[in-house]
């Protein structure tokens, strides 16, 4: 039986094409009826169909019978592309033998396509390369063989030319999936060995695991242990999944497939975990998944004080669903008790508190998103701040360290005038680059990661005209100039809004955020003064000016000093009303804020 299966994943940079392929794969195996199916139907979430991304790998099992009349079972993973969601990747590829590498016919090898070959390549993976969208009349597929043998080193004779859209060449995909990726290993009579590579929550059923089986078989009935904290329980259902949930009586070595055992303890539950029997357990755990790393720091309330507890459930239920997400208490005066989250980047911050809002139906507050800093106190001490609300003080700091990368961007070579001046602005050193083809060039620069957060990935799309791609390497700390930036709004610091930037760039980032604020601040009976400081020392201020009373409309003519008398009372009445007047800010002030220039 074992024989009969085939686990691969579908890898690419991001719009190349996995989810259309996906789209055609399940058509050819007739595991959905023409009415029931729509566009892109792994990609479950609304958000994804909106941005026309994928954010969640997706298994399905495709059956298929092949051209030597045998019966096949394929496992398909689709992945995300973008660099934000890589860490889905290496979860997917954990859990497969092959890959279906797919390059675009018009665009060619992009920086994610390398990212995600070098991903499976330490999965030990077989990888077959598809040249998609060759219907398209830009398609060079001469150049791109080329490409997928100078960049990528793999045989362009064996690359499987295909356009997921008009359905061309599909079944070749499947036939070479029978023929060239290898089928799994593993004992079904050994002692249970399963990898969790994701789970979701249902709220009638608990805790929905997905496995792939590496030794063993497990049933319903069966009593497991999760390896890494110990807990058990009776499994009740074991299934496959064909876009919906088919149960199964069993699943045995070299299977996908999830498990349900009424897991209501949210936390139990962790991507990367080992699952055997609790009475023939194995020798060892599999080898789990790197941990994720996370790199954008940022601060998650709630807009209403009583959805706090709900807010705590639903982190927890998301957190199931995507294991890259880290998060730990956090308390701010402004705003009240929230999360302090770690995401992988900006595009997994937005989907992150998109998916809180529309899937909990929270209303949410986010901080200005930061990196990870390194502070080396005047006495040795060592400090991590990701939070301006911990920043030292000033004085009692020697150096302050911030995180760099290597970053990769592969652009036409008519861009490289533009990408040179947009790194040089953001402190990029150490350039170099290499002619991938004759008009193709990849740019090498070291960054600090703090100016990539802002909107690093927006300036380039719009300066490349959508051509640029993007990825890059953490490397190391270094030295830097850093500052913290206090707003403070009728005097009153507001903690929420505070930021940790490098001292070059803190007079733009604190006149920028007093501006947003000014047009978002509604006026009241009295100035409202919107200041940005390092610490005592203002930088820049906007004046939000008092709605005023004509209190000499009825004097008609006569003495000035009558007017003047009315206004001298009046500016006395604002003067009181000023010193007791409070300032209720919007939150579309604290999100305006967020936003790029």
């Amino acid at each position: 039986m074992k024989n009969n299966i085939r686990n691969f994943s579908i890898i690419a940079h991001i719009d190349h094409g996995k989810s259309t392929l996906s789209d055609r794969l399940i058509q050819a195996t007739n595991i959905v009826s023409t009415r029931n199916f729509k566009d892109q139907i792994l990609d479950s979430m609304d958000i994804e169909r909106e941005r026309g991304i994928t954010i969640k790998s997706q298994s399905v099992c495709l059956p298929y019978t092949a051209k030597d009349n045998k019966n096949y079972i394929l496992n398909l993973i689709d992945t995300p592309g973008h660099v934000d969601f890589s860490y889905e990747v290496s979860r997917a590829l954990a859990s497969c033998e092959g890959a279906f590498l797919i390059v675009d016919a018009s665009q060619g090898v992009e920086a994610q396509t390398i990212a995600n070959m070098y991903l499976a390549i330490e999965h030990d993976l077989e990888i077959i390369p598809i040249i998609n969208k060759i219907d398209l009349p830009s398609a060079d597929i001469d150049w791109v063989k080329t490409q997928i043998k100078e960049d990528l080193g793999l045989d362009p004779d064996s690359a499987l030319l295909i356009s997921a859209k008009e359905g061309i060449g599909i079944n070749n995909v499947l036939e070479n999936a029978v023929k060239n990726l290898p089928a799994p290993e593993g004992d079904s009579s050994l002692p249970l060995k399963a990898l969790i590579f994701d789970s979701n929550y249902d709220s009638y059923r608990g805790t929905i695991i997905h496995l792939r089986i590496f030794q063993g078989e497990i049933k319903p009935g069966d009593s497991i242990v999760f390896m890494s904290n110990n807990v058990n329980y009776k499994v009740e259902e074991t299934g496959i999944f064909q876009i919906t949930r088919i149960p199964k009586k069993k699943l045995s070595a070299g299977e996908v497939g999830y498990i349900i055992a009424g897991i209501k303890t949210v936390s139990d539950t962790k991507c990367g975990d080992t699952v055997t029997q609790k009475n023939t357990p194995c020798d060892k755990p599999l080898e789990g998944f790197i941990e994720a790393k996370p790199v954008v720091f940022s601060s998650i309330y709630p807009i209403s004080s009583d959805e706090y507890p709900d807010l705590v459930r639903a982190i927890e239920k998301l957190k199931l669903n995507d294991a890259s997400l880290i998060f730990e208490k956090d308390s701010s005066a402004a705003l009240g008790f929230g999360f302090r989250c770690g995401f992988l980047g900006l595009l997994h911050l937005e989907v992150v508190q998109e998916r809180l809002e529309r899937e909990y139906g929270l209303s949410l507050i986010l901080t200005a998103p930061s990196v990870q800093y390194e502070v080396f106190l005047t006495d040795s001490t060592k400090l991590m701040i990701d939070n301006p609300a911990l920043y030292p003080d000033p004085g009692s700091i020697d150096i302050t360290k911030e995180p760099y990368i290597k970053a990769s961007i592969i652009v036409p070579d008519k861009y490289m005038g533009a990408i040179m001046k947009l790194c040089v602005e953001r402190r990029g050193t150490n350039s170099n680059y290499q002619y991938l083809t004759n008009k193709r060039i990849e740019i090498f620069f070291e960054l600090p990661l703090a100016e990539i957060v802002y909107d690093f990935y927006d300036k380039l799309k719009s300066i490349t005209q959508g051509y640029g791609s993007f990825d890059y390497i953490t490397l190391d700390y270094r030295e830097t100039d850093l500052v913290k930036v206090d707003i403070l709004i009728n005097s009153e610091r507001v903690d929420a809004l505070s930021q940790l930037v490098h001292k070059n760039m803190a007079v733009s980032r604190a006149k920028y955020a007093c501006e947003k604020l000014k047009d978002e601040i509604p006026r009241q009976m009295f100035k409202i003064a919107i200041q940005g400081a390092i610490g005592a020392k203002i930088i820049t201020r906007q004046t939000i000016s008092a709605f005023r009373k004509d209190v000499t409309a009825k004097c008609y003519g006569g003495d000035i000093s009558r007017k003047r008398k009315l206004l001298e009372k009046q500016k006395k009445g604002k003067k009181r009303m000023k010193i007791v007047g409070k300032v209720l800010i919007p939150q579309s002030a604290f999100l305006s804020v967020l936003k790029s220039e």
